[in-house]
Order: C-alpha cells, then sequence, then structure tokens
C-alpha cells in the first residue's frame, strides 16, 4: 500500500485562499493520503482576546495549563473541523482526528529540564498506532490530524505537527506500507536566499546539511522540518520533500532530501 503524509503549515492556514487552493490541491492528491496541519496565528489572537498572553522562549510556544485548552479548543476544534468540511465539500473522505481520538498518537510530556515548556508532547518511538490508522484509511477515509495528542493517563499535549507527520509516516513505513513524506509550506522549498523565491536549493543530504545550518541557510522552524525528514529517511519512509503548496501535484518542484 502506498500512502502520502502530507504536513501543511501555520502560514498557509493563516490566509484563507491559500488554504482553499491548497485543499483543492490535497483533494486532488490520487492514491492513499493523510493530512497534518499546523495551527498558525489563530492560538495566539484568540489568547490576547482573552487576556492571556502567548509565552514564548526561543520562538516556541510555552502551553501551560490556560493554553493547552485554547490550542485545543483551536486546533482540534476550529482549525480542524474547518479543514475537514472543507475537505468533504471537495469530495474528499476525510475524518478529523486529534491524537487522543482513537489513541492514535501517543505522547509523553517533554522533561522540563533545561526548559520547561509546559504541556508539550514527545512522541515515542512506539507512540503511533499504525494498524488502527491502517484500518480508517482501509474503510476509505482521509485521516486529517492536529497537533494536539494526549499521554497514557489523558492529559492532553501540545506536539510539533512536523514530528506528528514524520512519526505517522516512519510508523506506516514499519507497519509494511510504503509511505512518501511531504511538508509543504508558503515557499518553493528551501531557499538559498529568502529574499529571492528562485533560489530553490533542490536537494539536500547529510553532506551539505551541517554547512547549511553554520550559514544560517537552515534555521528556526525549517530545523524541525530537516531533523524530522533525516529521521525518516533513515527510519523506512521512501521520500521527502519540502515544497510550495501550489506544487504538491507537481512532481520534481521543490527540495528533495536523501540520506
Amino acid at each position: 500500500m502506498e500512502i502520502t503524509v502530507v504536513k501543511i503549515g501555520g502560514n498557509v492556514i493563516d490566509r484563507p485562499a491559500d488554504l482553499t487552493s491548497f485543499l483543492k490541491n490535497f483533494a486532488a492528491l490520487s492514491g492513499n493520503k493523510i493530512l497534518v496541519h499546523g495551527g498558525g496565528k489563530l492560538a495566539t489572537q484568540l489568547s490576547a482576546k482573552l487576556g492571556i498572553p502567548a509565552k514564548m522562549i526561543d520562538g516556541r510556544r510555552v502551553t501551560d495549563s490556560q493554553t493547552i485548552e485554547i490550542v485545543t479548543m483551536v486546533y482540534a476544534g476550529l482549525i480542524n473541523k474547518s479543514i475537514t468540511a472543507q475537505l468533504q465539500s471537495l469530495g474528499c473522505d476525510a475524518a478529523g482526528f486529534s491524537g487522543a481520538d482513537a489513541g492514535i498518537i501517543r505522547a509523553v510530556k517533554r522533561s522540563p529540564c533545561p526548559v520547561d515548556f509546559g504541556f508539550v508532547g514527545d512522541i515515542p518511538d512506539d507512540g503511533i498506532n499504525a494498524a488502527r490508522l491502517l484500518t480508517f484509511i482501509n474503510m476509505g477515509l482521509v485521516p486529517v490530524f492536529c497537533s494536539i495528542t494526549a499521554d497514557e493517563h489523558g492529559v492532553l499535549l501540545n506536539c510539533n505537527a512536523d514530528t506528528i507527520a514524520q512519526s505517522v509516516a516512519t510508523a506506516l513505513s514499519s507497519a509494511g506500507a510504503s509511505a512518501k513524506l511531504i511538508y509543504c509550506f508558503e515557499k518553493q522549498g528551501l531557499l538559498s536566499d529568502l529574499n529571492d523565491d528562485s533560489s530553490v536549493i533542490p536537494l539536500i543530504n547529510s553532506a551539505n546539511c551541517g554547512k547549511l545550518k553554520a550559514e544560517g541557510i537552515i534555521s528556526a522552524g525549517m530545523i524541525p522540518k530537516i531533523d524530522n525528514a533525516f529521521k525518516a529517511l533513515t527510519t523506512g519512509v521512501k521520500e521527502v520533500v519540502i515544497k510550495s503548496h501550489f506544487d504538491l501535484n507537481r512532481d520534481g518542484k521543490g527540495t528533495k532530501i536523501i540520506q
């Protein structure tokens, strides 16, 4: 069985026209598929309206007891169900999930040392219930996952959506599926010059990755994408690509990651 796991970033979710365009492309994507989505800025905006300031450390959200309630409402609620509804309107039989639903994704709370990020989770190697996930796919459904998960004690946790996409693709590969992982965002791929959309780096491997990190070309939110891409390849995923949401159905576009 071939399965494509697509992760869409928050910047696209924040732009209704771009999100609609992406969902049309995703609905048209042939074969078995899974969508994983980030959260965008809506949770931060809602926090501000409620008088709860967003707390960030090194650009990463601290998910305290109030924030986990907000991100659960926004990510697993409004965003997930809006995406699912739009896909249904496009003839894509989508079913929206958090990781807590049907026990598909189990996370563990991240250690507070050296930095306490609150209710943030990491996914262990056995955290994905691939058999349960394949059951839904064999029913003809298209799972749509947000970044909310839960631990074995029923505590809700916020996870990195890039990591969820990698973990899902890896687990499906371990279960015998042929999995492809695509990270979609607003750029055409990894750029050598952020001010030049044509400066796409077509190929990244372990040899040039360190150099690109040292030069700051791979930085900030791109670091977990690249790290997850290499982990996916070393754990059985057959192909990983970073590309524009406009190019989802176009082969040969974007940045391909190889070992």
